[in-house]
């Protein structure tokens, strides 16, 4: 334990003053960020407090020398798949009122409990990690980085790899079995579609975009007709039963009815200048006779 200590001690005491503010500057943001994707009521804001906690630890990476982890890091996990599960939050709409809904009974404990597991597997291997040795990073990458994780992936850590890969999958197959929906019936061709429509006396056409006529196009802004008034067909359903739509039918209106005075008042204006160079053409013409 001395010598351990010691090596420790040793090691830090090599360390630059660039890499140490380094090290404690990001890690506390890279804890902070932690911290909020757990404790955030919204799961958007949770989703950007870990992309952001996941890039400090691709900077980690790039610093220790791990250039391929880095770069797999930040393509990877916070380019494809944080933005995937924002993307996905964003479209859901998930609020914190669903969030702490609890589905499963007793999901919590189990989840505290395997995270207490977690921790304790994490510290003992930290604490068994051997502190006397290191190979260095120019020993480590000598054949290339990319070629060093190949070979400790595929010797050392091949069953840890695999077993890994084994609940990846497993995950997969779970989303796809719980997303899966068991067809009772025959799905309509577009033809019996169209004939349904016509029977039900629905709207035949496809459905106007939202926005239309207005000044935003966004999903939740619906389109106004050649009146002023909005139309509930440009918006989804969901979100009016949601009440997440924003009306701008008042403004448009006002601003309908400000373009027809300033209209009606130009009218007037050339009917009046019309008339009265009628009448001085007339009088000029009575004065030359």
């Amino acid at each position: 334990m001395t010598q351990q200590l010691a090596a420790a001690a040793t090691l830090s005491a090599g360390t630059s003053t660039g890499e140490a503010v380094q090290f404690w500057v990001l890690g506390t943001i890279a804890v902070i960020g932690a911290l909020c994707t757990v404790f955030m009521k919204r799961a958007v804001h949770s989703a950007l407090c870990l992309a952001g906690t996941m890039i400090i630890l691709a900077v980690f990476y790039l610093a220790n020398g791990a250039y391929f982890l880095g770069i797999v890091q930040i393509v990877v996990y916070t380019g494809a798949i944080m933005m995937l599960f924002l993307f996905v939050v964003m479209l859901v709409g998930v609020t914190a009122a669903d969030s702490l809904k609890e589905t499963i009974k007793g999901q919590r404990w189990l989840a505290l409990l395997c995270g207490l597991g977690f921790g304790i597997l994490l510290i003992a291997g930290i604490g068994n990690a051997s502190l006397t040795e290191f190979n260095g990073l120019g020993t480590a990458n000598a054949g290339g980085n990319v070629e060093g994780l190949a070979a400790l992936i595929f010797t050392d850590y091949v069953f840890a790899f695999e077993l890994t890969g084994a609940l990846l999958i497993t995950a997969a197959v779970g989303a796809m079995v719980l997303t899966h929906r068991e067809r009772t019936e025959r799905a309509k061709t577009q033809r019996e579609l169209a004939e349904q429509r016509v029977r039900e006396g629905k709207h035949l056409p496809p459905l106007p975009a939202p926005g239309v006529y207005a000044r935003h196009n966004a999903v939740d802004v619906p389109g106004l007709l050649p009146d002023g008034t909005t139309s509930e067909l440009t918006v989804s359903k969901t979100l009016r039963d949601r009440g997440q739509i924003r009306d701008v039918s008042t403004q448009a209106l006002n601003d309908l009815k400000a373009l027809e005075q300033r209209a009606e008042d130009r009218l007037e204006r050339t009917n009046s200048g019309a008339g009265g160079n009628g009448r001085n053409g007339g009088d000029s013409g009575e004065a030359a006779q």
